[in-house]
């Protein structure tokens, strides 16, 4: 702890943002580098509090808490603020293989179990982490380093997000040769189509790629594990298999609802992921994707999903834009029942709430007051109504109270009387989370799947009832963070060369 008084005399500080109706102009990220010595102030707030939780990932409340990676944050806070970069990135990749991929989307569980965060805010752990890994690629510090042996070994991964990047750079570094299977033609997955440009630039992601391309995994894009290649021969070409492919299934719980068949309505992924190859292969040019310029948009579901669907709809030019979730308003601070160190369960504004509350005012249709955001809670959605043509017009709406549960083990909430409105809507995009990963490989390897129809598999040990397939991230574990992805291709992979080897070296 390089200076003791540190949080008691730096207030928090995060990276300046571009001002919201400046960068909805454009798709690069928003968030300017901060100074050196405003970075060193922020390290200097890490308290050595003696009881890290920020780094002891676990699950409490059903909720991460602290790093799921386990980064060693208090050393890395301390070595920025001594100003020592280099050994702070050491420790930094230690436990993360992707810390620029982390410092910019993971909504950082560490910070909500920061012990200074009891009762001032807390230091600001995912501005340090991103400042120190683009430090370390200015510096020409962040370098291929191909293992120095190889061990005769094959390994196949089956997706390229987050885990199976993570799983792939962990077999590498230990000598296997690793190949990794894309069905798009992108490698990414997550990173690469679901998530804005404007949040995580893809030439971040393309740029550590290259730097696994360097140290030897092999990458193939445009073919599809199940429908391109059948399963059962990765199975027998290689040594060992990871399966990675993420939680891709979406909800759909509007499936009954009625005009849920108009023509408008969308996946939030279906928009996304178009969106950014669009603007990838040719800058919107070829119109290959779903635009919502001068169009009424509609969103339904919270979460990250929800509000890349805000900040995307507002870069097209959208004419008017509302956000609806079901759940009630979260509290400014902390409710009883949600102690620190758990995630605390607040009211967020989120970049894309920001921007359209920037673009467009906003009233409480019941209070007829001013706010600014656009969302609204405790509403439901309960028809879809078309123009007569099959096309989508509008929605209609009316609110729930969360306070009187339905009857007969029903819904958790009621029905407001009276509380029925109609909306305009030309298109509306369903963020409505993942039910779990496609079938087709689980059935062509007859793999076991849990009541969520997720791949079955030991959290920690990885292996599926097939010896030599193992299965991690999303696909095995639900829809989850990129951090708990990154988390769980690094295990696999310890746990794979375990399997190859009888012993292992990986952490």
């Amino acid at each position: 702890m390089g200076k003791p008084t540190g949080f008691k005399e730096f207030n928090r500080q995060t990276a300046v943002e571009r001002e919201p109706m400046e960068r909805i102009a454009d798709w690069n990220e928003f968030a300017e580098p901060m100074p050196i010595v405003e970075l060193q102030h922020q390290g200097a707030r890490c308290m050595d509090c003696g009881i890290p939780f920020c780094h002891t990932g676990d699950i409490m409340a059903n909720m991460a808490a602290g790093c799921p990676v386990h980064n060693l944050i208090p050393e890395w806070n301390d070595l920025v603020y001594h100003d020592q970069w280099e050994e702070a990135l050491d420790r930094l990749h230690k436990t993360n293989n992707f810390p620029e991929f982390t410092g910019r989307v993971c909504p950082a569980p560490c910070e909500g179990s920061c012990t200074l965060g009891i009762n001032e805010p807390a230091v600001a752990i995912k501005t340090i982490e991103r400042s120190i890994i683009d430090h370390g690629f200015e510096e020409g510090w962040v370098v291929a380093q191909p293992p120095k042996t190889r061990t005769g070994k094959k390994v196949a991964v089956i997706g390229s997000g987050p885990a199976g990047l993570a799983a792939a750079a962990q077999l590498n570094s230990a000598g296997h040769e690793v190949t990794i299977y894309e069905r798009s033609d992108r490698i990414g997955g997550l990173l690469m189509y679901g998530i804005p440009n404007m949040k995580l630039d893809k030439a971040i992601v393309q740029r550590r790629i290259y730097i696994m391309e360097k140290e030897g995994v092999k990458f193939v894009v445009n073919t599809e594990v199940g429908k391109d290649i059948h399963s059962k021969e990765l199975v027998d070409q290689f040594d060992a298999v990871i399966i990675a492919v993420g939680a891709t299934a979406p909800n759909d719980f509007f499936a009954r609802t009625p005009g849920r068949e108009l023509k408008g309505i969308h996946f939030a992924m279906e928009f996304l992921h178009a969106n950014t190859k669009s603007l990838l292969d040719s800058q919107h040019e070829d119109g290959k994707y779903i635009s919502a310029k001068d169009k009424h948009v509609v969103v339904i579901g919270g979460g990250d999903t929800g509000t890349d669907c805000l900040g995307t709809s507002l870069r097209h030019g959208c004419k008017s834009l509302i956000n609806f979730e079901i759940v009630p308003e979260p509290p400014a601070e902390r409710a009883p029942n949600n102690p620190w160190p758990q995630w605390p369960r607040i009211l967020r504004s989120d970049y894309g709430h920001q921007e359209a509350a920037a673009k467009f005012d906003y009233t409480d249709w019941e209070q007829k007051l001013r706010k600014h955001d656009p969302r609204e809670f405790s509403i439901q959605t309960t028809e879809f109504i078309g123009d007569g043509n099959g096309n989508l017009k509008a929605l209609k709406t009316e609110l729930v109270d969360w306070s009187q549960p339905g009857s007969h083990g029903g819904a958790p909430f009621t029905p407001v009387p009276d509380s029925e409105q109609e909306w305009p809507a030309d298109l509306i995009f369903l963020a409505l989370g993942f039910r779990g990963p496609e079938q087709i490989i689980a059935e062509q390897l007859e793999l076991e799947t849990d009541n969520r129809s997720n791949y079955k598999a030991e959290y920690g040990k990885y292996t599926t009832r097939i010896p030599g397939v193992f299965s991690a991230g999303d696909c095995r574990r639900g829809q989850s963070l990129v951090v708990w992805a990154i988390n769980e291709g690094r295990e696999a992979a310890r746990e794979c060369d375990r399997y190859l080897m009888g012993v292992t070296q990986l952490p």
